[in-house]
């Protein structure tokens, strides 16, 4: 595909985009200049004709994918898509590469488009992105159905539903998977899966449909518990990292010197969710959905809506917590962010709803984690965001082990706070730390030595 010279005739230049867009920060519009020249100078360098061409974006993206991490690349791809974007409504440019990559791979985001071009089979990648008929394997209508029928009756089967779909590509990709019996699918499915977590969802789906096509036919076997794959689930899991008082102090540092010249209060942003994950225990989905009318400053709460289990309920906050957002707010109304009650309180002007999405929230908290030294560099080892929620429950209990307060009578109080259906949820989120330990084992002293000064009359044994 040819496009128009990268000299961008009509006048449409950077300077111009930028200056159209007219933003607040006069910083962040020399850094969206910089971006933008700097893939100017490159495609003029490295395209054979110094044109605009889906060849030479996928070069810019090789190029920098080397010298940035993904999430930097992927940013500074979004700013150049739109740029094309502007190009195209300007006439200076017949097409934007990245329109053409979109629709050619049936997405609507750039993101994926973006790692699948980092790829060096790129046109592969860019294939495997193309979405699949939902359900449309010769076992899709009876997983359809079950899935309407789980619905109907009141559950969300978000996450069931999810896999059973993970199952109908797998298996419109074998055509001649047809007709075999279902341990058969599920073993040849399980065998493309690398990790036991990964194995054990097969396993959890494959009893989950067998009970399905068991209403349908009578003659299918249930698929029974396999406690093996389970077993090594559990071995493989990832144990929750407890943050002592002194690395969150350092996380938190480390939030409001986070670089972000797109966007300068991001890293108010990300100090104030991470207090909220630490200090009130929230789920990142709970975080990035909250608005401005959720909290209410007067009575020190706040307001969680339609979460896990259908549930919404309303949470004291401590006055350390309701100063930070109090301090957050005034941050936000400085930048000129909206205040109506329907405004998302993490705002984020460059996404399409003008909020943070649970990934990209997810993504800078991770970078938070890596900067501050607490999570290694490479790979999925270290804390991960949700441990925070963990570190609450740890920190509340032994808050009141020092304050002479029986913890198993204020777990049901622990569990409403957190959104749980029962304490058994709770229970999970309870990791036994060396502190904990100490202090569990203190008062056991403490009740054992009552008990058998009880049993022995006070004699001396």
């Amino acid at each position: 595909m040819k496009a128009e010279s990268a000299a961008t005739p009509q006048g449409a230049t950077p300077q111009t985009f930028v200056r159209q867009l007219r933003l607040r920060s006069p910083e962040a519009a020399r850094v969206y200049l910089s971006i933008l020249n700097g893939f100017q100078r490159f495609v003029t360098e490295h395209a054979e004709d110094g044109t605009i061409s889906q060849d030479s974006v996928r070069k810019w993206i090789r190029d920098r994918g080397q010298a940035w991490p993904f999430r930097l690349v992927a940013d500074r791809a979004l700013l150049v898509n739109r740029f094309l974007e502007w190009m195209v409504s300007k006439g200076a440019l017949a097409t934007n590469p990245f329109a053409d990559w979109k629709k050619e791979s049936g997405q609507s985001a750039i993101i994926p488009v973006v790692r699948a071009l980092l790829n060096p089979d790129f046109a592969a990648a860019l294939k495997a992105l193309q979405p699949v008929p939902r359900f449309g394997s010769f076992l899709g209508p009876v997983m359809r159905e079950h899935v309407a029928l789980m619905q109907a009756m009141g559950y969300r089967y978000v996450t069931q539903a999810a896999r059973l779909l993970r199952l109908d590509r797998f298996l419109q990709g074998r055509a001649d998977l047809a007709g075999q019996p279902l341990k058969v699918l599920i073993r040849e499915w399980v065998n493309t899966r690398s990790t036991p977590q990964q194995q054990l969802d097969c396993h959890q789906t494959a009893r989950t449909l067998s009970r399905a096509l068991s209403r349908i036919d009578p003659l299918v076997e249930n698929i029974p518990w396999d406690r093996r794959i389970s077993q090594q689930a559990r071995q493989r899991h990832r144990r929750p990292y407890i943050l002592s008082e002194t690395e969150f102090s350092g996380l938190l540092e480390t939030a409001l010197r986070f670089p972000s010249p797109l966007s300068p209060l991001r890293p108010q942003t990300l100090y104030m969710m991470l207090v909220l994950g630490y200090c009130a225990g929230l789920r990142i989905s709970e975080i990035v959905r909250l608005n401005v009318g959720d909290f209410n400053r007067d009575d020190r709460t706040i307001e969680i809506r339609g979460t896990k289990f259908f549930k919404s309920r309303r949470l004291p906050l401590s006055h350390s917590v309701t100063a930070a957002l109090q301090s957050y707010l005034s941050a936000r109304r400085q930048k000129g962010a909206p205040m109506h009650p329907d405004a998302a309180l993490f705002w984020h002007e460059g996404a399409a709803v003008n909020r943070y999405s649970q990934v990209t929230a997810r993504s800078l908290l991770v970078g938070v984690l890596r900067r501050t030294g607490i999570k290694p560099r490479p790979g999925r080892a270290g804390p991960r965001v949700h441990d925070l929620r963990h570190a609450f429950v740890v920190n509340r209990m032994l808050a009141w082990y020092r304050e002479g307060i029986n913890p198993q009578s204020r777990l049901l109080y622990l569990a409403t706070y957190l959104g749980h259906k029962d304490i058994n949820s709770t229970l999970v989120y309870l990791t036994i730390t060396q502190e904990l330990l100490q202090h569990a084992s203190d008062r056991f002293r403490v009740h054992a030595a009552q008990v058998l000064q009880a049993s022995t009359g006070g004699r001396n044994t």
